[in-house]
C-alpha cells in the first residue's frame, strides 16, 4: 500500500511543526504550505489524500476558499479536507459544511485527537 500524502496549511509555522511531529509515527508523506496559494498550487503537484487546512489564514484566501476551490478543481483528486480553527460556533461549523468540508478540528487539540481525525480520515 502506498503512502497517504498529507498537506498542512497554516500560516503559523510552529502549529505546522507541531502536526507534522505528531504524524510523523504513521507511513505518511508530509507536505506543507504557509497560505492559501501555495496549498492549491502544492495540492495540484503532490494530489493529497488528506488536508489539515486552518479557517483563519492572512492573504487572499481563508481555509473556507481553499477548501470550496479544492473541491471543485478538477485537477487535483477531491482530497478529504479537515478544517483547524479556534472558532467552533455554529456559524462556522455550517460555512465549512457549506463549502465541503469533511471534517473538524477545533483549537487547541490534543495529539491523540489529531491522530484519531487523521485515521478516520484515511480509512
Amino acid at each position: 500500500m502506498s503512502q497517504k500524502r498529507i498537506l498542512i496549511v497554516d500560516d503559523q509555522g510552529e502549529l505546522r511543526k507541531l502536526i507534522r511531529m505528531t504524524l510523523d509515527f504513521g507511513d505518511y508523506e508530509l507536505h506543507e504550505a504557509e497560505d492559501g496559494q501555495r496549498a492549491l498550487a502544492l495540492a495540484k503537484v503532490i494530489q493529497p489524500d488528506l488536508v489539515i487546512l486552518d479557517v483563519m489564514m492572512p492573504g487572499e484566501l481563508d481555509g473556507y476558499q481553499v477548501c470550496e476551490q479544492l473541491k471543485q478543481d478538477s485537477s487535483v483528486k477531491i482530497p478529504y479536507v479537515m478544517l483547524l480553527t479556534a472558532r467552533g460556533q455554529k456559524s462556522d461549523l455550517d460555512e465549512g459544511e457549506r463549502v465541503g468540508a469533511d471534517s473538524y478540528l477545533i483549537k487547541p487539540f490534543s495529539p491523540l485527537e489529531l491522530i484519531q481525525k487523521v485515521n478516520i480520515a484515511l480509512i
